[in-house]
């Protein structure tokens, strides 16, 4: 009923995904039904005649009647398919991929990259299109891959209107919430096409748990109403790793761990490193603009506040220092400043002697991102400068517009000095962005806000607040470049699906371009 996925591509290793429903009483989050034994099957071929791999599975009511296998022993950059059995039963076919060998040198990599899809707010056209492609190596995706909200709650629009009711019918907050929502998405039809055709690399945002989660907390939710944060955060985590195709602390057993940041080496042409932006979090500062001074400013730029934790800083900046060419960070919120009446490096310290009012970046508009977490951003980007890193590039999600910018060491005289790699942001697949908040008809409203961001910020090259969709990246040793797609209305399954936008960046130059067509389908 929740079809198949695989994840986590290694070059000789990948998990595989489904979930059993043995008896009609044991849906998803209900804890029972009995336990489970099958078979699992990895093959060359769609039809299963050169079947290379294969063991039992056992599941149960424990883990929700998931299954998930660590599949090793398998080839570099090979195409594999797989699938599911128990008595009289089988699932469908999967198609999955590993990730070349360390030491091969591929002259491209594809992938698609997606982030916050809002089932309430829309259909899933952009797993669709993914799905109906044939030229990738596997999909990024880049946190909110679900959502909490009960009804009524962000949905399409400023009415926030349900184009899909959540299940269960309220605001996930137990195991079983989790379970059932999880289930839920599970069974859209272009996600699950999009989950059979193609290897994910996923990792969680805040939606996952909640709204604009911490270490701690999180502000949509109230300590003691709706129980202890963590407490619903370990359901949230428990079922993820129970729904999901990834490793949790290194491995794809259910229940072993929460750590969820992790590399994928794709040969020498590209790392992929996935942060987890939530876990380790300080709280975000209350607010974002200074009223009438900025005093609460000062604490965006407190290195005692930290949006990584240490342990995932350090492996950070490892990552950023190994040998391959592009350093590809999967983002979960933005890094590139966004900031207005930004000065001079040099100013700022001599102000903070005096006043200790003043964020090191400027005034942001987003605290939720790296610009509530300065210190830490500036960490990152000291040790490229440091270490003479190139080709640094960030592919990001979350704030539902699609961005192509460049990473200024000094955003107030930028472009005068340099920079230290390139962002790309997809769009949402659903999730509500600037137009659909305010009503208004596509490039209207939104134009005059674009502008301005741009304006006061020379860094930033693209910026589009009105579509959603997903994105291609493409790489090659001359250049990376992103390409957006864009959907029509989100409350017709059937919508169109169109090219708007591509960027690139030409290696070791850390800047970015627009490109006149995206690249083609191989």
């Amino acid at each position: 009923m929740h079809g198949v996925a695989s994840g986590d591509p290694l070059p000789t290793q990948v998990v595989i995904w489904t979930r059993v429903t043995p008896i009609a009483t044991a849906t998803p989050g209900s804890g029972v039904g009995p336990t489970v034994v099958g078979r699992w099957e990895v093959a060359k071929d769609k039809r299963f005649t050169k079947i290379v791999r294969g063991g039992p599975f056992t599941t149960s009511a424990g883990r929700d009647h998931t299954i998930k296998v660590d599949v090793t022993g398998l080839d570099p950059a090979t195409w594999y398919f797989y699938r599911f059995s128990v008595p009289k039963h089988r699932s469908p076919v999967g198609r999955t991929r590993t990730a070349p060998a360390l030491d091969a040198t591929p002259e491209n990599l594809r992938f698609g990259v997606v982030s916050c899809a809002n089932l309430r707010a829309g259909f899933f056209s952009a797993y669709r299109a993914l799905a109906a492609r044939d030229d990738l190596d596997a999909i990024v995706h880049l946190g909110d891959y679900l959502y909490e909200y009960g009804p009524g709650e962000y949905g399409l629009g400023p009415d926030d209107i349900d184009v899909r009711p959540h299940v269960p019918a309220h605001e996930m907050i137990s195991l079983g919430d989790y379970r059932q929502r999880h289930a839920q998405y599970k069974q859209d039809p272009d996600l699950q096409a999009a989950h059979l055709r193609y290897p994910w690399i996923i990792t969680w945002d805040d939606h996952e748990v909640t709204n604009d989660a911490w270490a701690g907390g999180a502000e949509s939710h109230t300590q003691g109403a709706e129980g202890d944060y963590l407490a619903r955060r370990t359901w949230a985590h428990r079922a993820y790793d129970e729904w999901m195709p990834v490793r949790m602390s290194s491995t794809a057993k259910v229940g072993d761990g929460t750590r969820l940041y992790r590399r994928f080496q794709f040969g020498q042409l590209a790392e992929l490193s996935m942060l987890d932006l939530r876990t380790y979090r300080s709280e975000q500062v209350k607010t974002a603009l200074p009223a009438p001074a900025p005093a609460s400013e000062a604490a965006l730029s407190d290195p005692a506040r930290t949006l990584t934790g240490d342990a995932q800083m350090a492996w950070l900046k490892s990552s950023l220092d190994r040998e391959v060419q592009w350093k590809i960070v999967g983002n979960p919120v933005m890094i590139a400043p966004v900031a207005f009446g930004s000065l001079p490096q040099d100013l700022i310290k001599p102000i903070n002697d005096v006043t200790g009012l003043l964020p090191t970046d400027g005034f942001p508009y987003n605290v939720d991102q790296w610009d509530g977490y300065t210190a830490d951003r500036r960490e990152v980007l000291d040790v490229i400068r440091d270490k003479g890193v190139k080709d640094a590039l960030f592919i990001t999600g979350d704030i539902h517009s699609g961005w192509a910018a460049e990473l200024p060491y000094d955003a107030a005289t930028y472009p005068l000095g340099d920079s230290a790699g390139v962002e790309f942001v997809c769009t949402s697949v659903t999730s509500n962005n600037l137009k659909d908040i305010l009503a208004v008809p596509r490039r209207t409203g939104s134009v005059a806000v674009e502008q301005a961001i741009t304006a006061n910020n020379r860094h930033i090259k693209y910026l589009n607040f009105d579509d959603h969709g997903f994105s291609v990246l493409d790489l090659t040793s001359r250049r990376a470049q992103m390409d957006w797609y864009i959907i029509g209305d989100r409350a017709d399954r059937d919508t169109a699906v169109t090219w708007t936008a591509s960027y690139k960046t030409d290696a070791t130059t850390g800047r970015v371009q627009a490109v006149g067509a995206p690249v083609q389908e191989s």
